[in-house]
């Protein structure tokens, strides 16, 4: 065991058999990830920054240290966590900031990007008066203003930053000019996405926002660069980026993906409870949720894989299909469906897969479900307890 893996460990010593429902992450899995990720900023020069929306267990961030160090905050307790846990380089993107909030970013970030014009001309004198203030070799706050390219390459609307009425930026149409103060420009128009999307979106970011690229100091590129996903084409992505700092010299190219960083590092291990079957349809009942656990797969929706199941185009006399169904009382608490080999039955622990990112970020405790304990599984094969959930978590949550 590493010197940072004893930094998360807080029960001492290694528990081999933990009790469903538990999430797991795989140190080698993340590690594998990460260092994909410093490839390719180290041979694209591409500044790559962490997204707390995409992951936020801080009990791993000793392994991402040694890796990256800048994040994307868009609250001030993803700042925190960050100022706390993980670097002191946060950039905060935020619909809105509040009079009682920006105060804080203030003094916790070092870039601000503003989603419309009237928020940037609200609060920007403050970032000019704070960094006037400031004593020699300090750190200024840059300023930027998001931008719209209106290119949709994203399939599901919910994820679809450009999608037509968007709340999140500027478009072309509305942006004659940019305010002085502007230092850079951040778009978002990607979610697990290639980098011929991404193409795709430069093509129409620089057909509308072209003028503005050489007056400013930085591009943001946003999140959904999913790079670390198999078959992502690195050595295109990077020829992207040589390209658009060919034609504007004067960039820093930032990008903040989440998922990339998280990706099948992580899996939710479960147990099935009963079989029900209703109108020819069996249903497995788990020991976690969906709706409470794993809130993506309603919201996207999708149907994650199952370690122990068979392929979709499995036939056979012994093939059984069932759908999986949580244990809360919400009647749409359910996905499916999944091809087994013979029959599901209580007591059978399923594994599903790829379970860290966008996954702990967003459970909650709805029916006072009890919220699934996390794990760390070690470079040499050894699980440890992260962290274990009481019926205190629970009352807390009102306190």
């Amino acid at each position: 065991m590493s010197d940072t893996t004893k930094e998360l460990i807080t029960d001492g010593a290694p528990n081999p058999v933990p009790q469903t429902p538990y999430y797991i992450v795989y140190e080698d899995k993340l590690r594998c990830n990460l260092a994909t990720l410093k490839d390719v900023s180290e041979r694209s020069g591409v500044k790559i920054i962490m997204a707390f929306k995409a992951n936020a267990l801080w009990k791993t961030f000793p392994i991402i240290k040694e890796y990256f160090t800048a994040s994307t905050a868009s609250s001030l307790n993803e700042m925190k966590l960050s100022l706390e846990y993980l670097g002191e380089d946060v950039h905060a993107y935020c619909p809105v900031y509040t009079e009682e909030t920006f105060p804080e970013f203030l003094h916790g970030c070092t870039h601000i990007t503003f989603n419309s014009v009237a928020q940037f001309e609200k609060f920007y004198p403050r970032i000019r008066e704070y960094n006037a203030d400031l004593p020699e070799g300090e750190k200024r706050i840059s300023a930027g203003l998001r931008i719209n390219p209106r290119c949709s390459v994203i399939e599901t609307d919910i994820y679809n930053p450009c999608i037509p009425g968007s709340r999140f930026g500027v478009d072309a149409e509305n942006l004659k000019e940019l305010p002085e103060g502007v230092e850079g420009l951040h778009f978002h128009a990607l979610c697990e996405s290639s980098s011929y999307d991404l193409e795709k979106v430069l093509d129409a970011l620089e057909a509308q926002f072209g003028s503005f690229l050489d007056t400013v100091k930085w591009l943001n590129m946003g999140g959904g660069h999913l790079i670390t996903r198999e078959g992502y084409d690195k050595e295109h992505f990077i020829k992207l980026i040589a390209g658009l700092r060919e034609r504007h010299p004067n960039l820093e190219i930032i990008i903040e993906p989440g998922s990339a960083f998280t990706w099948q590092t992580g899996d939710l291990i479960t147990k099935v409870l009963d079989v029900v079957e209703n109108a020819g349809i069996k249903t497995g009942i788990i020991d976690a949720s969906f709706a409470c656990h794993m809130p993506d797969c309603l919201e996207m929706p999708y149907r994650p894989a199952i370690g122990e199941a068979l392929p979709d185009d499995a036939e056979g006399e012994d093939v059984k299909v069932y759908r999986l169904g949580g244990n809360s009382c919400l009647s749409g608490d359910y996905v499916g469906d999944w091809k087994f080999d013979g029959d599901l039955k209580a007591g059978d622990i399923l594994t599903l897969k790829d379970m860290n990112h966008y996954t702990t970020v967003k459970t909650n405790m709805f029916n006072g479900i009890q919220h699934p304990s996390i794990w760390l599984q070690d470079s040499n094969g050894e699980k440890h307890l992260l962290r274990e959930y009481t019926y205190d978590d629970y009352r807390r949550r009102m306190d």
